[in-house]
């Protein structure tokens, strides 16, 4: 059994998938749908553009995205479809990837959903005040309660439980530099902020929660082909409404990565295959379970690896 795992913020690249789009026609439609559903050439920002441009949250998240869905339509394009695989999931913004991946939501749709969730996210917090930071070397238990004794009548929560050594918090900076100097006196290897323009993943979230209810309560959301395993509960899902319940939550909710990968493990899967930008999500399966396969889908050679291999099980 497989799982196809879907990246989130953080794995941009100028250039991602252009090499997916040049191989494959059915790759290339799916930048032109994303353009088309954004009214602007998205593309080209993805191409040719400004990397701090593309990184603005607004942008990173629709064009992480249509970089994983060209690279599924390659895939399906030489026979592998998302029927191979038991489970999706994806890291945060890759949650909608996996589910337009699975049929349950049109890119069109996940595109324009992107967009929202990423400027709601952006303005729900000012630039400033918020800040993420990873702890590295720090069990989840650990992290949290770093997490609550530095917040000191402030937030800061543990947003991304990543693996057995990578903890994120995330909340108001002030309380974020406090965990940081708390996780080193509890023997963290490492603590150090992230690059990210807004707090994402804790309670200071919930006016770009409110947001995406919104959006969301107008978009047509269908039982996914293959299950969902969800960042906020860390299991399997597939019914429509709890799906779209979920994807609210999952704006201040935890991504619960290391007990999502621990779920399909103990569910039959022996491999995982990360699908669009970058492999940070299978170096974090690698240290959550040394005994999963895993593989890597973002260029045409790799589309080749990956069917071979999987018509080889």
């Amino acid at each position: 059994m497989r799982a196809f795992v879907f990246p989130g913020q953080g794995a941009q690249t100028i250039g991602m998938g252009k090499a997916l789009a040049d191989a494959y026609p059915s790759a290339r439609a799916i930048f032109e749908e994303v353009d088309d559903a954004l009214g602007e050439k998205l593309s080209d920002l993805i191409w040719d553009g400004d990397i701090a441009e593309l990184t603005l949250t607004k942008n990173a998240q629709p064009a992480l995205m249509a970089t994983s869905l060209a690279a599924v339509r390659a895939l399906e394009s030489e026979g592998v479809t998302i029927s191979k695989a038991s489970f999706v999931a994806g890291h945060s913004l890759g949650e909608y990837s996996a589910l337009a991946a699975a049929g349950a939501i049109s890119v069109a749709d996940t595109a324009r959903l992107l967009r929202v969730r990423g400027a709601a996210m952006q303005e729900a917090v000012p630039v400033g005040v918020g800040a993420m930071a990873a702890l590295l070397g720090l069990d989840f238990e650990t992290a949290k309660a770093v997490a609550q004794e530095a917040a000191q009548g402030e937030v800061c929560e543990a947003a991304n439980d990543n693996d057995p050594s990578q903890v994120v918090v995330s909340g108001h900076k002030d309380a974020v530099e406090r965990a940081l100097v708390i996780a080193k006196e509890k023997g963290a290897k490492r603590a150090l902020l992230l690059p990210v323009s807004a707090p994402f993943h804790c309670s200071l979230m919930a006016p770009a929660a409110r947001v995406m209810a919104e959006a969301l309560d107008d978009v047509e959301i269908a039982a996914p082909a293959v299950p969902l395993v969800a960042n906020v509960v860390a299991k399997a899902v597939t019914d429509p409404l709890n799906i779209r319940s979920l994807l609210v939550d999952q704006v201040t909710g935890s991504v619960r990565w290391r007990e999502s990968v621990l779920y399909m493990a103990a569910n039959g899967v022996s491999e995982v295959w990360e699908i669009g930008a970058g492999k940070a999500l299978i170096g974090m399966v690698r240290r959550i379970d040394k005994g999963l396969t895993t593989g890597a889908v973002g260029a045409p050679d790799d589309v080749s690896a990956a069917v071979a291999a999987i018509a080889a099980n």
